[in-house]
């Protein structure tokens, strides 16, 4: 009897570790996407840790726009206002959240509720030469699943499948070397 508890247990044990081994396969790794014929997520690995250039809300999301160390002393030389463009490397994310009002706090402030969406951009002039030197990506999030998928032309706004995917909207701030954030005085 004994060694039949033994054997039932070894055998609940080696079921829960492959169930565990399975449901940590089958979670995504964000890094492996790419838009088509655009760019890759793994191209901004480390952007979480990036400093903010900027916030904005725009009525329906909030954001968080980031920028890499090329794209932050960029900022800080005075790049787009000194007539400049940014240096190939410069890249930034803009994480969007769908925002709710946190009743608990004092003022009833928006703040981020769900991950709605990831943009990201870098400055690669030889690699996006046709599309101002940068590269665009739009990334979906779907929080029931925990996953990410590149945009397409039914999201709002549409999303083209290559790189140049936000170069249309972009090119109402050519003067600032495509960028529209500002880097506000600290």
């Amino acid at each position: 009897m004994k060694s039949k508890k033994m054997v039932l247990s070894a055998s609940i044990t080696a079921l829960l570790a492959v169930l565990a081994t399975g449901a940590a396969i089958s979670a995504q790794d964000k890094y492996t996407l790419k838009v088509p014929n655009g760019l890759a997520f793994s191209e901004f690995r480390g952007y979480e840790g990036w400093q903010i250039v900027s916030i904005s809300h725009n009525g329906a999301l909030m954001a968080a726009i980031l920028g890499n160390p090329a794209m932050i002393e960029a900022f800080k030389a005075g790049i787009p206002d000194n007539g400049k463009p940014f240096p190939d490397g410069a890249k930034m994310a803009k994480i969007h959240w769908n925002p709710k009002k946190n009743e608990t706090y004092p003022g009833q402030p928006l703040v981020p509720d769900t991950l709605h969406d990831i943009d990201f951009m870098v400055k690669d002039s030889k690699r996006f030469a046709d599309s101002g030197g940068w590269g665009y990506g739009e990334f979906e999030y779907d929080a029931a699943s925990d996953t990410f998928r590149p945009g397409t032309l039914t999201d709002q706004p549409p999303q083209t499948n290559d790189a140049k995917c936000g170069f249309a909207c972009h090119t109402v701030v050519t003067k600032r070397d495509f960028v529209f954030t500002q880097y506000p005085k600290r």
